[in-house]
């Protein structure tokens, strides 16, 4: 497949919904669980979208939706201007789009050879030749920086950061437009992560990849992201540019998230301290009016009853009745 043109849009969503039906007992009625409610993005090819919140907002589910491992209950997806809900699509679209998974140690069979391993999507889904599929493969394990001695190896060999490359060189045998990166360094020690987050930059601009970067790590985003979106409870709260969402954070939930990272300060250089209350409300149950509005120290009797929907302010998306006050600078 030939390089998407820069600009081109790889994936396109709109108003995605997840909801799994939860079963509790011979006669009961069973639960809807919304584990995601509404979300619409786009990405571009070359670009990142970098999706952030704790765990349980749903942005999991959402990477497992966009890799069409499970089918939307709603909304539309289109992988390169392809309807991706079609079942007769997805045997074909499913080699445009792959995952590169959190855990290297996992995600690598240990009873293949390395050189197995990056064949066999070529195997499964191309006409090339044995010769071919291997002249592709060790040409990918270059491309990652990895040696030609590595193609005969087992993954037990290598060490964290190596069998990450090789995650990465597996996915990109199928040459995708979309590459689904699931918290993929956060196994990887510090010292690592910052080579594995260069060579996925490094490769964007060499294919002009698209990136759907999955993480709870602010500073790793900050690093990788043209664009971000903060999920909370299956649902975005704020979205927008990187340099936007980290220059002024306007959602309370951004905000927190923010200060609760080492290095992250607030607009004038000065740590604001912000401290959420409560626990995160169960999916069965959510709040009747804003979905953060049980521990948000802002909430008013408005949030309590009325949900609030993403509207553009000072050049992002936000959902958050208070926010336009948040958006003022300070006296």
């Amino acid at each position: 497949m030939s390089t998407p043109h820069t600009n081109a849009t790889v994936v396109e969503a709109k108003d995605l919904r997840q909801v799994y039906t939860i079963r509790r007992g011979f006669l009961q009625k069973p639960d809807q669980l919304q584990a995601v409610s509404g979300v619409s993005f786009s990405v571009q090819a070359g670009k990142t979208l970098a999706v952030v919140g704790e765990s349980g907002c749903g942005k999991s589910t959402l990477a497992r939706m966009v890799s069409l491992i499970e089918s939307p209950t709603a909304g539309s997806l289109q992988l390169a201007g392809v309807d991706a809900t079609d079942p007769k699509h997805k045997a074909t679209l499913r080699q445009k789009v792959q995952l590169v998974f959190q855990n290297p140690y996992g995600s690598l069979n240990p009873r293949k050879r390395i050189g197995q391993i990056l064949e066999a999507p070529l195997e499964i889904n191309t006409e090339l030749s044995a010769a071919q599929r291997q002249e592709k493969a060790r040409a990918m394990l270059a491309k990652v920086g990895l040696r030609p001695e590595h193609y005969e190896r087992y993954p037990h060999m290598f060490s964290g950061g190596q069998r990450q490359r090789i995650a990465i060189a597996r996915a990109l045998m199928l040459d995708p437009a979309l590459v689904v990166a699931d918290e993929p360094v956060s196994a990887l020690d510090v010292s690592i992560q910052a080579q594995v987050l260069n060579l996925l930059a490094d490769l964007q601009q060499e294919l002009g990849l698209a990136y759907l970067f999955i993480s709870h790590d602010l500073g790793v985003v900050r690093h990788i992201a043209h664009d971000v979106m903060v999920m909370y409870l299956g649902q975005v709260v704020e979205q927008g540019d990187k340099t936007t969402l980290f220059e002024q954070p306007l959602h309370p939930y951004t905000q927190a998230l923010m200060a609760s990272t080492p290095g992250m300060h607030a607009p004038g250089g000065k740590s604001q301290r912000i401290v959420l209350k409560g626990e995160l409300p169960s999916p069965l149950n959510p709040p009747a009016g804003c979905v953060f509005s049980t521990r948000c120290p802002h909430a008013t009797d408005r949030c309590h009853a009325e949900r609030p929907v993403l509207q553009p302010l000072a050049g992002r998306q936000v959902a958050c009745h208070e926010a336009s006050a948040f958006s003022q600078p300070a006296a």
